[in-house]
């Protein structure tokens, strides 16, 4: 079967197409024909920085859609042929993946697998972050950084669908905000939050000086530190990504107890491998969303798999909106 790997960590380049056996699945696990792969900005972090790299060579890719190809003994639920989405722990840019058999779920009904593929990571996450870690109360303020990512698209979404009372998106160019304002966003801060130091004083500013009741923060590093000074009483930060690659910031007592802030943060690799059972659960929730029409992820751009290094170029530009995918064997 074809590939995607690379064997040294570095730029795009570092990617090359290869010729690996087919793997068998083994206990508990399922071998899933792929027809398409997300691209995720942690790929891009293993390819560049050896994120979640255990060996080289290494296949990246954290999700997949696609049939069944085999089952592993012990797993039941499940057909050969079926049609499936699936979260993995890496080796998703190939023709074949093998998934732990708690992380694939069935596509739903009227869903199709271009559709499915974009939601093993997003949707849990952004309605985790919503709903479970953040657990946004009707009216309250929300503010989700790198608004026009994957995530970023949902989160708007479900927090409106949620009941706040405003959602505010934070992003790095007017054309991304005029993505966000098309996916649930009521007003966007366009800006370089993570250089010019300003996101504290435009959050304070499009909210009458209260802050936000939720904020949202996958870059880390200094815009955490400025997120945390945004939150109004009471407010919660979640924290699940360092996409900026700034230093962690330490939280002390003196940054919480003033206004009774609350920072967290969420991981759902962490949690398909901790608690497998909640992330089944949590993905059933999740997806009923997408096919009520309470939110909708656009792909906007879509590139064979042979040319991965193609979307990682554009994913690390920083330029990209919605969801990328790779078109490994769709029909």
């Amino acid at each position: 079967m074809r590939t995607v790997e690379f064997h040294e960590t570095g730029g795009p380049e570092v990617l090359v197409t290869a010729e690996r056996e087919i793997p068998e699945p083994g206990p508990g696990e399922v071998a899933v024909d792929v027809a398409y792969a997300g691209v995720n900005f942690a790929d891009v972090l293993a390819r560049a920085e050896g994120y979640r790299v255990e060996s080289l060579p290494y296949v990246p890719g954290l999700e997949v859609s696609g049939r069944v190809r085999a089952l592993g003994p012990g797993v039941t639920g499940l057909a050969v042929g079926q049609e499936v989405t699936a979260l993995t722990e890496g080796g998703a840019y190939a023709e074949v993946a093998v998934v732990q058999a708690a992380a694939v779920f069935p596509v739903p009904d009227g869903l199709d697998l271009r559709t499915a593929a974009a939601l093993p990571t997003v949707l849990p996450t952004a309605y985790a972050l919503i709903h479970h870690v953040g657990r946004l109360q009707p009216g309250e303020t929300v503010l989700v950084h790198s608004a026009a990512g994957g995530v970023g698209t949902v989160a708007g979404q479900l927090a409106k669908a949620a009941g706040a009372g405003r959602v505010l998106g934070a992003v790095s160019s007017e054309a991304k905000a005029a993505h966000a304002l098309a996916h649930g966003y009521d007003d966007v801060l366009v800006g370089d939050f993570e250089r010019d130091g300003g996101l504290e004083k435009a959050v304070r500013a499009a909210t009458g000086d209260r802050g936000a009741d939720l904020v949202l923060d996958a870059v880390g590093g200094e815009t955490f530190r400025a997120s945390l000074a945004s939150l109004a009483p009471f407010g919660r930060l979640i924290n699940f990504g360092n996409a900026g690659g700034g230093a962690p910031w330490n939280v002390t007592r003196a940054d919480l107890n003033p206004l009774g802030a609350t920072v967290s943060g969420f991981s759902i690799l962490t949690l398909a491998a901790t608690a497998p059972s909640r992330l089944r659960a949590l993905a059933e929730q999740a997806f009923t969303r997408a096919l009520d029409g309470t939110v909708t992820l656009p792909v906007t751009a879509e590139f064979d798999l042979t040319d991965a290094a193609e979307a990682h170029r554009l994913m690390g530009a920083r330029t990209s909106t919605g969801k990328l995918l790779l078109r490994v064997n769709p029909s």
